[in-house]
Protein backbone atom coordinates (compact mmCIF):
# COMPACT_ATOMS: atom_id res chain seq x y z
CA UNK A 1 0.00 0.00 0.00
CA UNK A 2 1.23 3.48 -0.84
CA UNK A 3 1.91 6.06 1.90
CA UNK A 4 -0.88 8.33 0.67
CA UNK A 5 -4.27 7.60 -0.91
CA UNK A 6 -5.08 10.61 -3.05
CA UNK A 7 -6.85 9.10 -6.04
CA UNK A 8 -8.41 5.87 -7.22
CA UNK A 9 -5.64 5.90 -9.82
CA UNK A 10 -3.13 5.23 -7.02
CA UNK A 11 -4.38 1.62 -6.89
CA UNK A 12 -3.65 -1.08 -9.43
CA UNK A 13 -5.81 -4.19 -9.53
CA UNK A 14 -3.74 -6.19 -7.04
CA UNK A 15 -3.55 -3.38 -4.48
CA UNK A 16 -7.26 -2.58 -4.84
CA UNK A 17 -8.18 -6.22 -4.20
CA UNK A 18 -5.81 -6.19 -1.23
CA UNK A 19 -7.60 -3.19 0.26
CA UNK A 20 -11.00 -4.86 -0.29
CA UNK A 21 -9.78 -8.11 1.28
CA UNK A 22 -8.41 -6.19 4.28
CA UNK A 23 -11.76 -4.39 4.57
CA UNK A 24 -13.49 -7.78 4.64
CA UNK A 25 -11.29 -8.78 7.59
CA UNK A 26 -12.10 -5.49 9.32
CA UNK A 27 -15.83 -5.99 8.71
CA UNK A 28 -15.62 -9.40 10.36
CA UNK A 29 -14.22 -7.84 13.54
CA UNK A 30 -17.14 -5.43 13.70
CA UNK A 31 -19.55 -8.29 14.30
CA UNK A 32 -17.85 -9.00 17.65
CA UNK A 33 -19.04 -7.66 20.98
CA UNK A 34 -15.80 -5.71 21.43
CA UNK A 35 -15.17 -3.95 18.15
CA UNK A 36 -11.93 -2.13 18.98
CA UNK A 37 -8.56 -3.31 17.70
CA UNK A 38 -5.21 -2.15 19.13
CA UNK A 39 -3.67 -1.73 15.68
CA UNK A 40 -3.16 2.06 15.67
CA UNK A 41 -2.70 2.62 19.39
CA UNK A 42 -0.40 5.60 19.86
CA UNK A 43 -1.10 7.01 16.40
CA UNK A 44 -2.88 10.33 15.86
CA UNK A 45 -5.33 10.83 12.99
CA UNK A 46 -6.56 14.32 12.12
CA UNK A 47 -9.83 14.77 10.21
CA UNK A 48 -9.13 18.01 8.34
CA UNK A 49 -12.45 19.04 6.79
CA UNK A 50 -12.79 22.29 4.86
CA UNK A 51 -16.21 21.23 3.52
CA UNK A 52 -19.32 20.24 5.41
CA UNK A 53 -19.73 16.49 5.81
CA UNK A 54 -21.65 14.07 7.95
CA UNK A 55 -21.21 10.53 6.62
CA UNK A 56 -17.58 10.75 5.55
CA UNK A 57 -16.28 12.55 8.62
CA UNK A 58 -18.13 10.30 11.08
CA UNK A 59 -17.10 7.23 9.10
CA UNK A 60 -13.40 8.14 9.24
CA UNK A 61 -13.67 9.09 12.91
CA UNK A 62 -15.34 5.79 13.74
CA UNK A 63 -12.78 3.85 11.70
CA UNK A 64 -9.83 5.50 13.44
CA UNK A 65 -11.31 5.00 16.90
CA UNK A 66 -12.11 1.34 16.18
CA UNK A 67 -8.38 0.96 15.45
CA UNK A 68 -7.56 2.68 18.81
CA UNK A 69 -6.03 5.79 17.22
CA UNK A 70 -6.30 9.20 18.83
CA UNK A 71 -8.58 11.38 16.71
CA UNK A 72 -8.61 15.15 16.26
CA UNK A 73 -11.54 16.63 14.34
CA UNK A 74 -10.70 19.91 12.60
CA UNK A 75 -13.43 21.97 10.95
CA UNK A 76 -12.62 25.08 8.93
CA UNK A 77 -15.64 26.85 10.38
CA UNK A 78 -14.74 28.42 13.69
CA UNK A 79 -11.01 27.83 13.15
CA UNK A 80 -8.15 30.09 12.10
CA UNK A 81 -8.96 29.19 8.49
CA UNK A 82 -12.01 31.44 8.74
CA UNK A 83 -9.58 34.21 9.72
CA UNK A 84 -7.50 33.68 6.59
CA UNK A 85 -4.98 31.01 7.64
CA UNK A 86 -3.51 29.20 4.64
CA UNK A 87 -3.48 25.46 4.02
CA UNK A 88 0.29 25.55 4.48
CA UNK A 89 0.12 27.14 7.93
CA UNK A 90 -2.63 24.75 9.00
CA UNK A 91 -0.47 21.84 7.80
CA UNK A 92 2.58 23.12 9.68
CA UNK A 93 0.48 23.32 12.84
CA UNK A 94 -0.63 19.71 12.43
CA UNK A 95 2.98 18.65 11.80
CA UNK A 96 4.06 20.35 15.03
CA UNK A 97 1.33 18.45 16.88
CA UNK A 98 2.68 15.13 15.62
CA UNK A 99 -0.13 14.00 13.33
CA UNK A 100 0.54 10.56 11.84
CA UNK A 101 -2.36 10.59 9.41
CA UNK A 102 -4.38 13.43 7.90
CA UNK A 103 -7.77 12.78 6.35
CA UNK A 104 -8.57 15.85 4.26
CA UNK A 105 -11.71 17.07 2.52
CA UNK A 106 -11.36 20.30 0.59
CA UNK A 107 -13.46 22.35 -1.80
CA UNK A 108 -10.47 22.83 -4.13
CA UNK A 109 -9.47 20.02 -6.47
CA UNK A 110 -5.84 19.02 -5.83
CA UNK A 111 -5.58 20.25 -2.22
CA UNK A 112 -4.84 16.77 -0.76
CA UNK A 113 -2.14 16.21 -3.40
CA UNK A 114 -0.53 19.53 -2.48
CA UNK A 115 -0.65 18.63 1.21
CA UNK A 116 0.98 15.26 0.53
CA UNK A 117 3.73 16.45 -1.81
CA UNK A 118 4.69 19.97 -0.69
CA UNK A 119 6.89 18.75 2.15
CA UNK A 120 4.88 20.46 4.88
CA UNK A 121 3.98 17.25 6.74
CA UNK A 122 5.45 13.78 7.26
CA UNK A 123 1.99 12.29 7.85
CA UNK A 124 0.13 10.00 5.49
CA UNK A 125 -2.61 11.87 3.64
CA UNK A 126 -5.95 10.31 2.71
CA UNK A 127 -8.23 12.18 0.32
CA UNK A 128 -11.77 12.34 1.68
CA UNK A 129 -12.99 14.30 -1.33
CA UNK A 130 -11.50 17.27 -3.16
CA UNK A 131 -13.67 19.57 -5.26
CA UNK A 132 -15.06 17.74 -8.26
CA UNK A 133 -11.88 15.65 -8.57
CA UNK A 134 -11.58 12.47 -6.47
CA UNK A 135 -13.13 10.54 -3.58
CA UNK A 136 -11.17 7.26 -3.52
CA UNK A 137 -12.53 5.76 -0.29
CA UNK A 138 -16.10 6.21 -1.57
CA UNK A 139 -15.16 4.27 -4.69
CA UNK A 140 -13.57 1.57 -2.54
CA UNK A 141 -16.65 1.17 -0.36
CA UNK A 142 -18.83 1.07 -3.47
CA UNK A 143 -16.63 -1.66 -4.98
CA UNK A 144 -16.66 -3.51 -1.64
CA UNK A 145 -20.47 -3.42 -1.58
CA UNK A 146 -20.75 -4.60 -5.17
CA UNK A 147 -18.30 -7.42 -4.55
CA UNK A 148 -20.14 -8.67 -1.45
CA UNK A 149 -23.36 -9.01 -3.42
CA UNK A 150 -22.16 -9.95 -6.88
CA UNK A 151 -18.75 -11.62 -6.52
CA UNK A 152 -18.27 -14.28 -9.17
CA UNK A 153 -21.46 -13.47 -11.05
CA UNK A 154 -19.72 -11.62 -13.84
CA UNK A 155 -17.16 -14.35 -14.42
CA UNK A 156 -19.50 -17.29 -13.86
CA UNK A 157 -22.55 -15.92 -15.64
CA UNK A 158 -26.15 -15.48 -14.58
CA UNK A 159 -26.23 -18.87 -12.89
CA UNK A 160 -23.74 -17.87 -10.21
CA UNK A 161 -25.09 -17.96 -6.68
CA UNK A 162 -25.37 -14.77 -4.70
CA UNK A 163 -23.65 -14.71 -1.32
CA UNK A 164 -23.65 -11.38 0.48
CA UNK A 165 -20.58 -12.41 2.48
CA UNK A 166 -18.44 -13.78 -0.35
CA UNK A 167 -15.89 -12.14 -2.56
CA UNK A 168 -12.51 -12.32 -0.82
CA UNK A 169 -9.80 -12.44 -3.46
CA UNK A 170 -12.22 -11.52 -6.26
CA UNK A 171 -12.20 -8.53 -8.54
CA UNK A 172 -15.28 -7.35 -10.48
CA UNK A 173 -14.49 -8.83 -13.87
CA UNK A 174 -17.53 -9.15 -16.12
CA UNK A 175 -19.89 -6.98 -14.10
CA UNK A 176 -21.72 -4.03 -15.63
CA UNK A 177 -22.28 -0.93 -13.49
CA UNK A 178 -24.43 2.02 -14.60
CA UNK A 179 -23.56 5.34 -12.95
CA UNK A 180 -26.46 7.73 -13.42
CA UNK A 181 -26.91 11.46 -12.87
CA UNK A 182 -24.82 14.54 -12.25
CA UNK A 183 -21.50 13.25 -13.55
CA UNK A 184 -20.19 16.74 -14.28
CA UNK A 185 -19.93 17.75 -10.62
CA UNK A 186 -19.27 14.28 -9.19
CA UNK A 187 -15.94 13.24 -7.70
CA UNK A 188 -17.66 9.95 -6.85
CA UNK A 189 -18.28 9.24 -10.54
CA UNK A 190 -14.67 9.99 -11.49
CA UNK A 191 -13.26 7.76 -8.76
CA UNK A 192 -15.68 4.94 -9.50
CA UNK A 193 -14.95 4.93 -13.22
CA UNK A 194 -11.24 4.54 -12.47
CA UNK A 195 -11.51 1.96 -9.69
CA UNK A 196 -14.33 -0.20 -11.10
CA UNK A 197 -12.55 -0.35 -14.46
CA UNK A 198 -9.29 -1.27 -12.72
CA UNK A 199 -11.17 -4.11 -11.01
CA UNK A 200 -12.48 -5.38 -14.35
CA UNK A 201 -16.02 -4.02 -14.41
CA UNK A 202 -17.66 -2.35 -17.39
CA UNK A 203 -19.00 1.12 -16.55
CA UNK A 204 -21.65 3.14 -18.36
CA UNK A 205 -22.23 6.79 -17.44
CA UNK A 206 -25.79 7.98 -17.96
CA UNK A 207 -26.63 11.68 -17.85
CA UNK A 208 -28.10 14.55 -19.83
CA UNK A 209 -25.50 16.07 -22.17
CA UNK A 210 -25.28 19.19 -19.98
CA UNK A 211 -24.11 17.07 -17.02
CA UNK A 212 -21.38 15.15 -18.87
CA UNK A 213 -17.83 16.57 -18.51
CA UNK A 214 -15.86 17.85 -21.48
CA UNK A 215 -13.31 15.19 -22.46
CA UNK A 216 -15.33 12.26 -21.12
CA UNK A 217 -14.56 10.36 -24.32
CA UNK A 218 -11.06 9.80 -22.90
CA UNK A 219 -12.46 8.05 -19.79
CA UNK A 220 -12.44 4.22 -19.77
CA UNK A 221 -16.22 3.90 -19.91
CA UNK A 222 -19.25 4.17 -22.16
CA UNK A 223 -21.56 7.21 -22.15
CA UNK A 224 -25.32 7.13 -22.64
CA UNK A 225 -27.97 9.84 -22.68
CA UNK A 226 -30.85 7.37 -22.40
CA UNK A 227 -31.44 5.69 -19.02
CA UNK A 228 -34.10 3.28 -20.26
CA UNK A 229 -31.84 2.04 -23.07
CA UNK A 230 -29.04 1.45 -20.57
CA UNK A 231 -31.35 -0.45 -18.23
CA UNK A 232 -32.32 -2.65 -21.19
CA UNK A 233 -28.68 -3.83 -21.14
CA UNK A 234 -29.38 -5.45 -17.73
CA UNK A 235 -26.71 -3.82 -15.55
CA UNK A 236 -25.70 -5.65 -12.39
CA UNK A 237 -25.63 -2.47 -10.30
CA UNK A 238 -27.18 0.97 -10.77
CA UNK A 239 -25.49 3.80 -8.90
CA UNK A 240 -27.57 6.97 -8.69
CA UNK A 241 -25.67 10.22 -8.19
CA UNK A 242 -26.93 13.19 -6.22
CA UNK A 243 -27.95 16.22 -8.27
CA UNK A 244 -25.54 18.78 -6.79
CA UNK A 245 -27.75 21.83 -6.96
CA UNK A 246 -25.39 23.88 -4.78
CA UNK A 247 -22.62 23.60 -7.40
CA UNK A 248 -25.09 24.36 -10.18
CA UNK A 249 -26.20 27.54 -8.40
CA UNK A 250 -22.58 28.59 -7.96
CA UNK A 251 -22.01 28.10 -11.69
CA UNK A 252 -24.97 30.35 -12.39
CA UNK A 253 -26.48 28.13 -15.07
CA UNK A 254 -29.46 25.91 -15.69
CA UNK A 255 -28.37 22.34 -16.42
CA UNK A 256 -31.85 20.89 -17.06
CA UNK A 257 -35.29 22.41 -17.69
CA UNK A 258 -36.91 21.46 -14.38
CA UNK A 259 -36.69 18.94 -11.54
CA UNK A 260 -39.79 17.20 -12.89
CA UNK A 261 -38.21 16.83 -16.33
CA UNK A 262 -34.96 15.50 -14.85
CA UNK A 263 -36.81 12.98 -12.70
CA UNK A 264 -38.88 11.80 -15.66
CA UNK A 265 -35.84 11.19 -17.86
CA UNK A 266 -33.08 10.24 -15.43
CA UNK A 267 -34.71 9.34 -12.11
CA UNK A 268 -34.89 5.80 -10.79
CA UNK A 269 -38.57 5.19 -10.07
CA UNK A 270 -40.72 2.12 -9.44
CA UNK A 271 -41.14 1.39 -13.16
CA UNK A 272 -37.42 1.44 -13.86
CA UNK A 273 -36.72 -0.48 -10.66
CA UNK A 274 -39.01 -3.28 -11.88
CA UNK A 275 -37.11 -3.40 -15.19
CA UNK A 276 -33.82 -4.33 -13.53
CA UNK A 277 -32.54 -7.93 -13.51
CA UNK A 278 -33.51 -9.94 -10.46
CA UNK A 279 -30.00 -9.84 -8.97
CA UNK A 280 -29.29 -6.14 -9.62
CA UNK A 281 -28.59 -3.78 -6.72
CA UNK A 282 -29.37 -0.07 -6.31
CA UNK A 283 -26.70 2.24 -4.88
CA UNK A 284 -26.35 5.92 -3.94
CA UNK A 285 -23.38 7.66 -2.27
CA UNK A 286 -25.72 9.97 -0.32
CA UNK A 287 -27.15 12.28 0.68
CA UNK A 288 -30.16 11.55 -1.51
CA UNK A 289 -32.60 13.94 -3.13
CA UNK A 290 -35.66 11.73 -2.81
CA UNK A 291 -38.12 12.38 -5.59
CA UNK A 292 -35.44 13.83 -7.87
CA UNK A 293 -32.74 11.33 -8.84
CA UNK A 294 -34.32 8.48 -6.87
CA UNK A 295 -37.85 7.72 -5.70
CA UNK A 296 -38.74 6.61 -2.19
CA UNK A 297 -39.78 3.22 -3.58
CA UNK A 298 -36.34 2.68 -5.12
CA UNK A 299 -34.41 4.03 -2.14
CA UNK A 300 -36.27 1.80 0.32
CA UNK A 301 -36.65 -1.31 -1.84
CA UNK A 302 -35.12 -4.70 -1.07
CA UNK A 303 -32.68 -4.09 -3.95
CA UNK A 304 -31.29 -1.00 -2.23
CA UNK A 305 -27.91 -1.35 -0.52
CA UNK A 306 -27.62 2.34 0.34
CA UNK A 307 -27.61 1.88 4.12
CA UNK A 308 -25.18 -1.01 3.74
CA UNK A 309 -22.82 1.29 1.82
CA UNK A 310 -22.60 3.50 4.91
CA UNK A 311 -21.78 0.52 7.14
CA UNK A 312 -19.23 -0.79 4.66
CA UNK A 313 -17.58 2.62 4.61
CA UNK A 314 -16.34 2.13 8.17
CA UNK A 315 -14.68 -1.20 7.34
CA UNK A 316 -13.11 0.17 4.15
CA UNK A 317 -11.74 3.25 5.93
CA UNK A 318 -10.40 1.05 8.73
CA UNK A 319 -8.54 -0.89 6.04
CA UNK A 320 -7.15 2.27 4.41
CA UNK A 321 -5.98 3.74 7.71
CA UNK A 322 -4.44 0.43 8.73
CA UNK A 323 -2.60 -0.04 5.43
CA UNK A 324 -1.29 3.54 5.32
CA UNK A 325 -0.42 3.95 9.02
CA UNK A 326 0.19 0.61 10.74
CA UNK A 327 3.44 -0.12 8.89
CA UNK A 328 4.91 3.37 9.16
CA UNK A 329 8.22 3.60 10.92
CA UNK A 330 7.93 4.87 14.47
Amino acid sequence: MVKHLLSAADLDRASAVHVLDTAAEMAATQAREIKKLPTLRGRTVVNLFFEDSTRTRISFETAAKRLSADVINFSAKGSSVSKGESLKDTALTLQAMGADGIVVRHHSSGAPHLLATAGWVDASVVNAGDGTHQHPTQALLDAFTIRRHLAGRGAAGAGASLDARSGVGHDLTGLHVAVVGDVLHSRVARSNVQLLTTLGARVTLVAPPTLVPVGVEAWPCAVSYDLDATLDEAPDAVMMLRVQRERMSAAGGGFFPSPLEYSRLFGLDARRLAALPGHAIVMHPGPMNRGLEISAEAADSVRSVIVEQVANGVAVRMAVLYLTLATKES
